[in-house]
């Protein structure tokens, strides 16, 4: 007898795969903030015993847990496209697909920082290749899709302004902050010069579309009232582009030098204390800001979800950001200062990932945002 297969139908596929129905792009922020624990601790001025270790071995994990992500999303896209679509639909879920670009730009600018002690420089050097290049090309279609989606397909109002916006915009910030770890591995002349300078042109596409989208978060902030108590970490969100873009001026100084004409090359550190210097003090400012929102939202009752991961790779930021400037400017202030925000993100990526796992054994940590109309409301876990 012959036994004829049957046609899976549209439903068998989701049956198969039920964990991954609702990943959602999100959980890419796992990736990144463990990814710059990392790459921020070994920014750090003087030498602490044992931390390159530990840092070597973070960044590890977030290779680990970044393979894991695009083979889950991988077969999310394969088995629920129609959850995949909602998520791109949604004006709340669509901003992280920029996560997708800084985690590939993260653990690959994480593999010349730190994972070259581990793989060896030649292995290094391909792998943030690879992961760069991969990065940068999802960071610029993140860049112009979902705004672009924003304005002809979502239907959003000025009081849903939300620092999640920014996450599309950033992403080519990361590819100019991590893109100058490359260039010294160039052929000299065109290949190097040509790579710092998209770099720089990198550098200008994040900032000017943070300008023109920042004081929309900040006005929606001031005249609609705090955020919903569930989306109060993403103000942390904004550290991001101040910090990433402060060390993307100091990696362009560090490799001017034999790269650029002399004249550029001394524009270049003029550039970075210059720019850096104000932009970090804007930084402190907001993360003063956020703080406070945050601790009245947890007075409120505000539990654990998914935006707590907003506490880490921004933090992650402002700490090579400040490195960066005490390398050029000489001063122990700012060796203190990336200390200090370093310890934060310690702490922060700890308590992150310690309800994450714990959400996750439960079973009370659902894997994305519902797609729905307006801003997301992430699932809340109560975990103290």
């Amino acid at each position: 007898m012959v036994t004829v297969a049957q046609p899976h139908s549209p439903a068998t596929p989701a049956r198969r795969v039920p964990a991954v129905r609702h990943l959602g792009p999100n959980w890419y922020a796992c990736v990144m903030g463990t990814a710059v624990v990392g790459g921020a601790g070994a920014a750090l001025p003087g030498h602490i015993p044992g931390l390159r270790t530990v840092c070597t071995a973070i960044w590890a994990l977030s290779l680990v847990l970044l393979a894991v992500l695009l083979v889950a999303r991988s077969l999310h896209w394969l088995h629920h496209r129609d959850q995949a679509r909602a998520h791109l639909l949604d004006p709340g879920a669509a901003p992280f697909y920029g996560c997708l670009s800084m985690a590939l730009l993260a653990v690959g600018g994480g593999a010349l920082t730190v994972g070259r002690d581990w793989t060896g420089t030649a292995a290094a050097v391909a792998l943030d290749a690879v992961l760069f290049t991969a990065g940068t090309v999802v960071g610029l279609a993140a860049a112009v899709a979902v705004p672009y989606l924003m304005a002809v397909r979502h239907r959003v109002e000025p009081g849903q302004a939300s620092p999640v916006w920014l996450l599309p915009l950033v992403a080519p910030m990361v590819s100019a902050a991590v893109g100058p770890l490359l260039v010294p591995h160039l052929p000299p002349g065109q290949p190097r010069e040509t790579l710092l300078l998209a770099c720089v042109a990198l550098f200008g596409v994040s900032l000017l579309a943070t300008l023109v989208t920042l004081p929309l978060v900040f006005g929606r902030l001031l005249t609609g009232g705090p955020l919903p108590l569930a989306l109060t970490p993403s103000l942390f969100l904004v550290l991001g582009p101040l910090g990433q873009s402060t060390t993307a001026v100091g990696a362009f100084a560090d490799v001017a030098p034999g790269v650029v004409p002399a004249p550029y090359a001394e524009g270049f550190a003029v550039l970075a204390v210059l720019y850096g210097v104000p932009v970090t003090g804007f930084a402190l400012l907001w993360l003063c800001l956020a703080t406070a929102h945050v601790v009245r939202a947890r007075r409120e009752g505000m539990g654990f979800s998914m935006t707590w991961w907003s506490f880490t790779f921004p933090v992650g930021t402002c700490v090579t950001g400040a490195a960066a400037l005490a390398r050029h400017t000489g001063l122990v202030a700012y060796e203190a200062l990336a200390v200090v925000l370093y310890a934060l993100l310690v702490a922060a990526w700890t308590v992150a990932a310690a309800h994450t796992v714990r959400g996750l054994l439960s079973g009370a940590l659902p894997a994305g945002p519902r797609p729905g109309p307006g801003a997301p409301v992430p699932a809340t876990v109560r975990t103290t």
